[in-house]
Formats: C-alpha cells, structure tokens, sequence
C-alpha cells in the first residue's frame, strides 16, 4: 500500500441494519480486489480497507437472503466447486472442441480447428507465434466466444460467456504472468475469492483456510512451502507451484499451462516435471504449450500443431520427432542454427567492454568481466543471481555503487542510459513488450525510437526518414509486418523481440547486451535470432554479452561462459570446457571443472 489515510467511522445501510465500518482510504497502484483486501484487514487490523477509487456511494450490502455473499464480489457460481469433478466418464475426452473458428476484424485468428485432451493425458500445443494457440486457449477459458463450432466438457456442450463460468466447470489456465497477490499469503492466494467459512458463511475460516491450503499442497508434493508466508517473498518457482495449487483448490479436473517453464531454473523445471506427472496420476487434463521440444517429449502423450490457425495434425509423441514437428509447424525445413563454438579459436578482437569490482547491492557484488570485439559471452545463472543487474550497470539503467567500467580501455561513468548510447552501448531488455518495445507505437515508430533526434528536421520529424530506417531493419531481420505502420501490440512475440533489435542495431552499437532473447518465442523465430546475433558478431565484429536462463542456447551461442551466483561472478569456461553440468554446478554453488577467473586474468 502506497499510503492511508483513517476516516471516521461510518455506516451503510442494508435496508434492514446498519453497519459500522472504518474506511481506510488506500492509494495503490494496482488494488486488489475488494473482498481481498476486507479479508487481510480483517484478519491482521479488524478495520476494512478499500481503495481509494471505489465509489462508497455503490458500496451497498446485500439483504438476508444474500448475506452467505456479503464480502464476496463474485457470483455464487464461482465459489462452487467443479461441476465434473467426481464421476468421470471413462474413455470421453474431459476436453473436446470441434471445428472452431474465431474471427477478429480483418483476421480469422481459428480456422476449422479440432482439439481434444483426455483426462490422466498431457497434450501439447504447438505452433509458430501467431499459428492461434492463444486465441483457443482464451476459448477454453471462456475469455473469447469462438465465432463458430462446437466445444464439449466431459461430453457435455458448453459455451462460456465469462472466465468464471469456464472455472465452474473445471478448467482453470496458468499464463506465463501470474495472477496472484503479493501482500498476501499462500493460503490467501490459493483461496482468493472462495475462502472457507464459518457461522453460516459471516465469518472467514483462517485456521480451515490454513489446513486446507496446506493439504492441496501436499497433494502437489509441495508441503515445503509454508502456506503462511507472503508470495511476495517467494521464488518465481514457488509462485507457479501457488498459482497450480490455487487452481486444483478449485477442482479443476482440466489445466492448462501456457509456457509454463518460460521464467523457471532448471530446478524448478525439474521440479515442475514432477507436480505435472502427479496430476498426471490424478487423472488431469494438462493441455501444455511451450516452443521448447525437449519438454514435449519429456511430459507429452500426443502433440496437436496449429499453423496461421489452421489444424496441422496430431501425433503421438514417442510416434514422432522433432524435425517432423518443426516442418508441420513452419511448414519447411527450418534453417540451420548456428553451430557451437567448439573448436573456434579465441577471439582476439580488442577488449570493448572491462567491468572491475562493479557492486550495486543486494543483487550485484564485485563482478568482473570483458567482452571482446567479435566475442559473444554468455551470462548463465539462476534467476536472482545478478546477472540483469550487471547489464542495468552498464547501460546506466542502475549505476552501480562502487567498481570501474572500461569502453574500449578508456574508464568511463555511466550514470544514464543516454550516455551509453553515447559509447556505443545497446540494451535489449528481457521484458520487451514493458521495457523494450512501446506496444502502442508502429513498427517504424519504435525502431525511430533510439535515432529520434537524427531523424529531426528542425523542429519536425522527418517521417519520411523514420519510414526508411525501418523498411532497412525490417528486411534485415525479416520482419513479418504487413507494413511498417502496423502496431506492435498486434505482432508476435518473435517480431516485437526483432523489433526490439533493429532498434538497437540502428544505433550502430559497438557493444550488444541482449537479456532473455528468445524467452517466450517459436523455434523459427529464435533460430532466426541465433543466426542475427552469430551473424552480428562474426561478420560485424560486433561485442555480444548474452544473458539467458536458456542453457543450450548459452552453449550454442557463445565463445566463452561466465556464471554469476547471488552477485559475483563465480566461474568462467572457455566454450570447449562448458558444459550444462559444469555451467549448473557453477551456479548452485557446487562448482566441478570451472575456470575461476576474472577479467584480469585473461
């Protein structure tokens, strides 16, 4: 909470009592529901908050007949359980959409699509951004109404016209973002909107909220996280395991995960492997979607592949192999990637980038690297560990606390990031769609972005200009756009990260720091990216840092691996010597064959 402010006591009528309250008038950012934020001053002040852009005029309490909902925003039907939850039918699909179609404005997003999960069954959902695997599962969730066709839940027709109705019959979606409350606890989170009660439903159940909160986790094997602890506090892996426990509180008998490992460590992947084999076990519907095979044939029982929203096919997974899923996913063979760097000699370019000793606690402590002319090094750790703070250092985003920064040998400060544009620096984020892109903008717009000034005709832009230098960067990184005037938003994510690039690259950088590059893209796309950066420092001699919790892709990518753990660089391999075990040891603190090192060793 921003602030508060007490007021005096007051009173709304219900037309049959009155009810004394003591408003807390709270300025917040994003407010949390309601019924939420009456249920944490409930339980810790004995005093009801509201923020402050609720109308009290409107705030009215129902009548006796409805008071099992009198702090609860929701209809009823959302706090039931699920409608399917016990009985199953055997052999009927727990999920069956049959020839579907959505359309928006001037694009037909589905077109004739057919997809079924069965219960006790992983089923993977593949394609190309933009091949429509986000608009069926809005249709599932009961977010879009489909324009045509027909979809099944246990046998039964359904049309959803809300997401709770979607929840009432057992089917909850965990997106990449999650939607839970940081200020409040696990139990809350888990049971936000449907908390136990007691007295006839006037009171909220803590201790029952507390018991069961616990019981769903243990049903997840995830009795280590205390279910009074704030999520705020917790991990991004610890969070997801939240996020699928509030949904089986739910009963949800259908769950679908949308990149669900997007944001994870390799523990936590590990570990998420295993909540879904459980609920495997349980007779789950999972319906997973994510660009990275490996996890398809690690969990999947049968593959389905849209493409431009149309059915593909569908296979079973131990029937096929990666090379089929990605011709029926991009409809060609796809490009090589660049090779590893095995046998490559060490670049001997000139050192453009030295950092000694840069600190900025808590997250980054005494780190030193180099990156030459010509080099791509990859940044590898865990999630915390320090390594996007290093970038923020450098780019003047965070200017560090202590340390030295050296371009091209020189010492330099950077306390902003318009003076590392001015040194030839480039950052491309690991958020692109808050940080990197302005999706409201155009294609050429954004790319104009960082040259805006160039691109200055006295007081006017030179539209004309801003056009060209975007139709350069559009071809140049193959930029599929139907013109350079459309919004960003509207693109997938693997163009608004090429997007995110060309406007960097306009600034004709000497040194790139790309963070997360390929996070949440298809395999095209990210093959495609590869072979920019490979491309970039290789023909351009361009200095490359590359910040990924990707490992293969840090292996395919660079010549040398440094490994950050809680702000220090603990470990640097030379590319032949860096292996995943190796590179993950390093970074849990279990270090085998790494070459510690600083930069002035080498």
């Amino acid at each position: 909470m921003a602030a508060a402010l007490a007021s005096p006591a007051v009173s709304l009528s219900s037309g049959t009592s009155s009810i004394p309250l003591r408003v807390l008038c709270v300025s917040v950012v994003n407010p949390f529901p309601l019924r939420e934020l009456i249920a944490s001053a409930q339980r810790s002040a004995r005093l009801y908050w509201i923020p402050i852009n609720f109308r009290l005029a409107r705030l009215t309490f129902r009548t006796h007949q409805d008071k099992r909902e009198r702090f609860s925003p929701v209809p009823r039907m959302a706090q039931q359980t699920s409608l399917y939850s016990e009985n199953l039918p055997a052999g009927e699909a727990a999920l069956a959409l049959k020839n579907v179609s959505k359309s928006f404005p001037g694009v037909r997003a589905l077109d004739d699509v057919s997809f079924d999960v069965m219960p006790g069954e992983v089923h993977a959902l593949l394609g190309e951004n933009g091949a429509g695997k986000s608009t069926l599962i809005k249709i599932v969730s009961g977010v879009y109404p489909p324009t045509s066709g027909e979809m099944h839940v246990h046998g039964k027709p359904v049309h959803f016209a809300h997401p709770r109705e979607a929840q009432a019959h057992g089917i909850a979606t965990i997106y990449q973002e999650f939607s839970l409350y940081p200020e409040l606890t696990v139990a809350e989170n888990i049971f936000a909107g449907n908390m136990p009660r007691k007295f006839s439903g006037l009171v909220l159940d803590w201790a029952a909220a507390a018991r069961q909160a616990a019981a769903v986790l243990e049903s997840l094997d995830a009795s280590d996280l205390d279910v009074r602890a704030r999520v705020g506090t917790l991990s991004v892996g610890n969070r997801q395991r939240v996020e699928i426990a509030k949904a089986l509180s739910r009963q949800a008998q259908i769950l679908i995960l949308d990149e669900p490992t997007a944001v994870l460590t390799q523990h936590d992947t590990e570990r998420l492997y295993g909540i879904i084999r459980r609920l495997r076990a349980q007779k789950v519907a999972l319906v997973y979607i994510s660009h990275r095979l490996n996890e398809i044939f690690a969990l999947a029982d049968r593959v389905t592949v849209l493409r431009d929203g149309k059915f593909i096919g569908v296979k079973p997974a131990a029937e096929t192999n990666e090379g089929e899923l990605i011709r029926m996913m991009v409809g060609r063979a796809l490009e090589l990637e660049p090779l590893p760097h095995l046998d490559n000699p060490a670049p001997t370019g000139q050192v453009v980038l030295r950092v000694r000793n840069l600190s900025r606690r808590p997250l980054l402590r005494d780190a030193s690297l180099e990156v030459r002319a010509g080099e791509i090094v990859g940044l590898a750790g865990l999630v915390g560990s320090g390594r996007s703070e290093l970038a923020q250092a450098v780019f003047g985003v965070a200017p560090p606390e202590s340390g030295t920064i050296e371009i091209d040998g020189k010492p330099v400060k950077i306390t902003r990031p318009e003076e590392a544009i001015g040194l030839g620096i480039a950052y491309a984020p690991e958020d692109r769609q808050r940080q990197g892109l302005v999706i409201a903008m155009t294609v050429a717009e954004n790319i104009g972005l960082t040259r805006i000034w160039q691109l200055m005709r006295g007081p006017f832009l030179d539209f004309q200009a801003e056009e060209m230098l975007a139709r350069q960067y559009i071809g140049t990184l193959r930029i599929k756009t139907p013109s350079s005037h459309q919004v960003a938003r509207n693109l997938s994510g693997g163009n608004q990260q090429k997007i995110v690039l060309g406007k960097w690259l306009a600034t004709k950088p000497r040194l790139l720091i790309v963070d997360e590059p390929t996070r949440g893209i298809d395999v095209g796309a990210r093959a495609e990216i590869h072979r920019l950066l490979d491309g970039l420092a290789r023909d351009e001699k361009m200095a490359i840092l590359v910040i990924s919790s990707d490992l293969p892709e840090i292996l395919r990518l660079s010549d040398r691996v440094c490994v950050m753990r809680e702000g220090y660089l603990v470990a640097e391999f030379a590319r032949r010597k860096a292996t995943q075990e190796n590179v993950l040891a390093a970074a849990v603190g279990q270090q085998l064959n790494g070459e510690k090192t600083t930069a002035s060793d080498h």
